[in-house]
């Protein structure tokens, strides 16, 4: 082969190999930064009904629905709220739980579901019975819907959800805030159905997305709040503390609560690749790749959640069995600054479900941590 023949071979082949390189970053990229809010996050197995009965259902045994504690199960058309393990059969591969309510759909024989951490379907009103008000946030670009519960309280609670739910998913929560006669304004951001798209039409982890949850601040104290909580999940999680830490009324801000809090943005990205079907292999590349479509988020998340930052009393849910968000940094957090953050450990959930694996647990250490603060 002549030299020009080979030169032009191998910058035809290195092209190739650094096209195939950026196809495969992207691909694994949009695995972490394109989830769907409202679809259950593949981080537990598909399972599948087996029989169902009054009160009963028997899904596939395995890790996931052996675990305790309450939880919707969704799939196409379906979604259920299943209770407590009542059975495990010797001589079927199921486990029996109690079937506590349908609330879209009917479960059958054969069909596959997820679990997820909403056991709550339509708003506050259809789904507890409380009176709410659908309201509108002027915010960065466009009008965000959020739902309204009032209280005569002057401290209002914000809730934002994160990853692979809706604004459902603070419902979990929301009969007891209301119960305690506080007023909680339930956010649905930019991506979420009926708020805009953010313009690259991907998720920031919570890196932009907080500057809505800054708006619904402003829009709360507007409202006649005299300060607020922040409770989020997940990226939620995040925009909380970002807000707290950089919002222009950030002086409002009286507490945070974080469940499942992602505090490492590079780490979380290569896990939710991986959720996805991502080859490990293709994890630098992942990370690279969503750096370069959305920008390098980690310092201003390293930043948010370095204890020096901290200036509020911060209460956060989470536990070792979390595959997402850093199970290790949030117990350092925790570690550095005893003064203001109080960690409530869940031993036994998967993300954004520390409220599911034990709700009287998770309902009187967030009544003990809101109680000097309401």
């Amino acid at each position: 082969m002549r030299p020009a023949t080979a030169t032009a071979a191998a910058v035809t082949t290195l092209i190739g190999v650094g096209a195939a390189a950026v196809a495969a970053g992207r691909y694994a990229s949009d695995a972490a930064l394109k989830v769907p809010p409202g679809r259950p996050l593949p981080t537990d197995p598909e399972l599948t009904v087996h029989a169902t009965a009054p009160g009963r259902i028997a899904l596939t045994r395995c890790l996931a629905s052996l675990r305790p504690g309450l939880y919707g199960i969704q799939g196409p058309g379906i979604h259920a709220v299943v209770g407590e393990v009542v059975d495990v059969p010797h001589a079927a591969d199921t486990v029996v739980r109690r079937l506590e309510r349908v609330t879209r759909g009917s479960p059958q024989p054969g069909d596959r579901v997820r679990l997820t951490p909403q056991v709550h379907h339509g708003t506050p009103a259809e789904a507890l019975g409380l009176p709410h008000r659908d309201v509108e946030i002027p915010a960065e670009l466009g009008v965000l819907p959020a739902w309204l519960v009032t209280g005569d309280r002057g401290t209002w609670v914000i809730t934002v959800h994160g990853l692979g739910t809706t604004r459902e998913h603070p419902l979990n929560v929301m009969g007891f805030l209301h119960r305690h006669r506080l007023p909680v304004l339930d956010l649905a951001y930019r991506g979420d159905a009926g708020a805009p798209r953010s313009p690259d039409g991907l998720g920031h982890l919570g890196d932009s997305e907080w500057r809505d949850l800054d708006a619904a601040i402003r829009y709360a104290v507007r409202s006649g709040a005299r300060d607020v909580i922040l409770h989020g999940w997940s990226t939620g999680a995040t925009m909380a503390l970002l807000a707290a830490a950089n919002s222009g009324m950030r002086e409002r801000v009286r507490g945070v609560v974080l469940d499942s809090p992602v505090l490492d943005w590079e780490s979380t990205v290569r896990a939710l690749a991986v959720a996805h079907g991502a080859p490990s292999a293709l994890l630098p590349l992942a990370v690279r790749a969503a750096q370069g479509r959305t920008g390098p988020h980690g310092r201003h998340l390293r930043e948010a959640a370095d204890p020096a930052a901290l200036s509020v009393p911060t209460l956060v849910f989470h536990g070792p069995g979390d595959t997402l968000a850093s199970w290790p940094l949030t117990r350092e957090l925790a570690a550095r600054r005893p003064d203001l953050v109080t960690l409530h450990t869940v031993t036994d959930a998967p993300h954004a479900s520390m409220w599911n694996a034990d709700p009287d647990r998770y309902e009187e250490a967030l009544r003990r941590f809101l109680t000097p603060l309401m």
